[in-house]
C-alpha cells in the first residue's frame, strides 16, 4: 500500500487543494485503479478479504471525492478527501496496522511536480 496507494492519495489531496481539477481527476482515477490491482494481486491478507475492505471503507469516500471532483468544489473537496483518508486509517487499524496513520498531505512530498492547475 505505501508503495502503490500513498503516493497517489497525496498526489489526489495536494491536487484537489490547489484546485486543479483535471489533475485531480486523473489522480483519482490512479488511486481507484490500484485500489482495484490491489484487491486483484492480494485477495486475503491475514484470512481477510481485501476487496471486502476496499469496498466497506474505502468505495463510498472515494465516490464523495469524484463527486467533489466533478464539482468542483473545492470545500466538498476537503471534506470527502478527510473521509477517505479516515477510511485508510479504519482499514489500517481493522488489520493491525494502527501503527500507520493517514493524514491530509501539509506539504509535498513531490518538490519537482507543481500540483496548481496550469495556467492558460
Amino acid at each position: 500500500m505505501t508503495a502503490f496507494v500513498q503516493p497517489r492519495h497525496i498526489k489526489l489531496g495536494l491536487a484537489g487543494s490547489k484546485q486543479n481539477w483535471s489533475y485531480a481527476a486523473y489522480e483519482f482515477d490512479q488511486l481507484s485503479e490500484t485500489f482495484d490491482d490491489v484487491a486483484e494481486i492480494l485477495p486475503k491478507y491475514r484470512g481477510l478479504s481485501i476487496p471486502d475492505m476496499i469496498t466497506s471503507t474505502v468505495k463510498e469516500p472515494l465516490a464523495a471525492v469524484n463527486r467533489a471532483i466533478q464539482a468542483k468544489d473545492r470545500n466538498q473537496f476537503t471534506k470527502a478527501y478527510g473521509q477517505l483518508t479516515a477510511s485508510c486509517n479504519v482499514c489500517h487499524q481493522s488489520y493491525d496496522r494502527a501503527a500507520i496513520v493517514i493524514q491530509v498531505p501539509t506539504v509535498s512530498s513531490f518538490p519537482d511536480q507543481d500540483f496548481r492547475p496550469p495556467t492558460k
